[in-house]
């Protein structure tokens, strides 16, 4: 007759858990009636013991790399095996060619010519695609590394390589705080958070010549001195982040609602004059980078609303009404089944983030993980780009990291949770593909840009 022994983790016995002693991983094994021999873990728990006792910024590098390489491969076989020659005009496609296509080509023209006089008009008078749509951090950095010597391209790999790096060593610290009424969540759920974060079909633009790399990091960055209260610091990244992307108007409801929670709970958490000043500087920088872009862009080109023109070519026109273009899109697409499948994909989204799964968050987290998706609801209309956009609302990943371990505070069998872990990663690779094959490559006349 046998008995089935949960040993916990315990720093002196190895291959028991992924994690010190606090870690809520267990391995179920299971003992006979005679004395049993040291049971030996599988290799892969006694690699993953081993790494979580190396430094935390090591241990989210490797993850890092690891995910770059796969990204690397998938985008190279891609594009010699997938890509169309005529998409790229080159006869033999390869991973250069992918990594400037779309937007790339945007940003390459803005890093080697800048921007364009005025705004210029198509054949028929009216406002033609330009590069006024196109934030110019991002290029604007690119130029420098090309001082360099290297090519668009290699300079545009390099920095974005680069930025990504920083956004996840940020992003594993933004996942690790907790709010003043959180609890505490195992270390190493932060860790399977940033591995998700990276396995998300659209993360391979995290290395193209696209800005969520930059986006990502001065976005990861701006949240967490807000959490850890550094107002000032977070000044001059919310300007920076305004020259990247347009992601400050739902950014400023988050410092809002940060100022809002600190006044209510002012009498135990006292809130100073230079708290106030502090947070409101932030506000108002928030706030101006939010049409910081558009403003300079209307002086440049003389045309006050130049910039919301120039986004109109794209498809993009919010003035016809908040949330209508999505809302028409799934009455035109299934009717009354489709309106209510898209308020419920976002009441279930919601009813994630505030219950179990997001509830080791920090509360500011949270609160961006609800405003970012609603905030493009209602004002982008529904593109294949959303897969992308969506790479910026980092609690995606760790929710799924909660999902994955069933529960941010549960006990978990390492029997279990090696094959969820498997699963979600054969997942997550035919994910990846499919971006990079269907979206990311290019076809004449196509439009379904990634």
């Amino acid at each position: 007759m046998s008995d089935t022994v949960a040993r916990t983790a315990s720093p002196t016995r190895s291959g028991t858990a992924l994690e010190p002693p606090r870690s809520p991983l267990v391995v179920t094994v299971t003992a006979g009636t005679s004395p049993a021999p040291e049971v030996r873990a599988p290799l892969l728990l006694r690699a993953g013991r081993r790494m979580l006792a190396w430094p935390v910024w090591a241990q989210v590098l490797t993850v890092y790399l690891l995910s770059r390489l796969v990204a690397t491969v998938v985008i190279e076989l891609v594009a010699v095996t997938v890509q169309n020659p005529a998409g790229v005009n080159d006869l033999h496609p390869g991973y250069g060619d992918l990594a400037v296509v779309w937007d790339g080509q945007w940003y390459e023209q803005i890093a080697t010519r800048g921007y364009p006089d005025g705004l210029p008009l198509n054949d028929s008078g009216h406002v033609d695609y330009n590069s006024w749509a196109f934030f110019p951090l991002f290029p604007a950095l690119v130029r420098l590394v090309m001082a360099t010597g290297l090519p668009f391209v290699a300079a545009a790999t390099v920095l974005n390589l680069v930025t990504a790096a920083g956004a996840v060593l940020v992003l594993r610290r933004l996942l690790a705080l907790r709010g003043p009424h959180a609890p505490a969540a195992p270390s190493w759920l932060a860790l399977l958070a940033v591995a998700c974060w990276l396995s998300l079909p659209a993360a391979p633009v995290l290395q193209v010549a696209y800005t969520e790399a930059l986006a990502s990091l001065l976005l990861a960055l701006a949240l967490l001195l807000l959490v850890r209260r550094r107002y000032l610091a977070a000044v001059p990244v919310v300007l920076l982040l305004g020259l990247t992307r347009a992601v400050a108007a739902p950014l400023l409801l988050v410092v809002v609602w940060h100022a809002a929670q600190r006044w209510r709970a002012r009498g135990a958490d006292p809130l100073t004059r230079p708290d106030v000043v502090r947070l409101a500087a932030l506000a108002a920088a928030t706030a101006l980078s939010a049409v910081l872009w558009p403003a300079i862009v209307g002086i440049a080109t003389g045309i006050p609303d130049a910039f919301l023109q120039t986004q109109a070519v794209w498809g993009q026109r919010p003035g016809q009404g908040l949330f209508v273009p999505w809302f028409s899109w799934a009455w035109g697409s299934l009717g009354l089944p489709g309106v209510v499948l898209l308020v419920g994909t976002m009441a279930a989204w919601v009813a994630l983030v505030l219950g179990r799964h997001g509830r080791w968050l920090s509360a500011e987290l949270r609160v961006w993980a609800v405003a970012y998706p609603l905030y493009l609801l209602a004002v982008v209309r529904p593109i294949t780009s959303m897969w992308r956009f969506l790479l910026l609302d980092f609690p995606i990943a760790a929710v799924a990291a909660s999902l994955i371990a069933r529960g941010a505070f549960a006990r978990v069998e390492w029997r279990r949770l090696r094959w969820r872990l498997a699963s979600a990663g054969v997942l997550a690779l035919v994910g990846t593909t499919w971006w990079v094959a269907v979206l990311l490559t290019r076809t004449p006349w196509s439009d379904s840009p990634p």
